[in-house]
């Protein structure tokens, strides 16, 4: 069977750390010419020591996990995934179908093989079923196995210009506010994070009112 899975999607997020290590650089000053010299004091500059500003590191905590939220998320997330499931509905509808006939053979060779001693059973014909269910089993695995693989595929086709217009606008979203850093919760552990650090629900707003779905978008072309 097709397996329909939620995925947790990883986002390309631009950041950069700037440290400013302030260095003093200092020219020791030469022993001075003893007094019996008639020549003036040497004197040799001293480069005075730099003032380099730390810059401040503005950071954000964001869940992406929370892209996903069928309610609440980035609704081209679950146009696109609706898109991919409805693609995949006729395979999937495909391969339940032969499963419950698996499951009905599989029942009557069952009760076949516990029958009463003594009933009457035809041999050839009980091992004619068993052989095809050995055969619907591994029809089943492979149609799974195929269709899985075709899934893959065109989630990758559908997901990956998304994640990259979301990490271009999560990058936009952040220069305009003046965050630098921002880490993602649903990927690192944190230990702690003020809930004042946390853009999750800002950005799916501001990302959903910049890019609404469509009727173009939400259309599932047919197979």
């Amino acid at each position: 069977m097709v397996n329909i899975m939620n995925k947790k999607y990883l986002l390309p997020i631009s950041a950069v750390v700037v440290i400013g290590i302030a260095t003093s650089i200092s020219a020791q000053r030469p022993t001075p010419p003893p007094a019996t010299q008639s020549s003036p004091a040497a004197k040799t500059p001293q480069t005075a020591a730099p003032n380099v500003a730390l810059p401040m590191s503005k950071m954000a905590v964001i869940y992406t996990d929370v892209f996903l939220d069928p309610k609440s998320g980035i609704a081209k997330f679950n146009t696109v995934l609706n898109k991919l499931n409805g693609e995949f509905q006729k395979t999937k509808d495909d391969i339940t179908q032969l499963q419950n006939k698996a499951q009905a053979l599989e029942a009557e060779i069952s009760k076949l093989q516990s029958a009463p001693e003594g009933t009457p059973i035809d041999q050839r014909s009980l091992q004619a079923k068993i052989d095809q269910l050995e055969q619907m089993k591994k029809d089943i695995q492979r149609k799974g196995e195929d269709a899985q693989a075709a899934y893959n595929r065109r989630r990758q086709e559908l997901f990956s210009p998304l994640q990259d217009e979301i990490g271009k606008a999560l990058e936009v979203f952040a220069k305009s506010r003046g965050i630098n850093v921002i880490i993602d919760g649903a990927q690192v552990p944190l230990l702690y994070a003020a809930d004042s650090t946390d853009i999750t629900r800002a950005f799916i707003s501001d990302f959903n009112s910049k890019n609404p779905v469509t009727a173009a978008t939400a259309t599932t072309p047919p197979q």
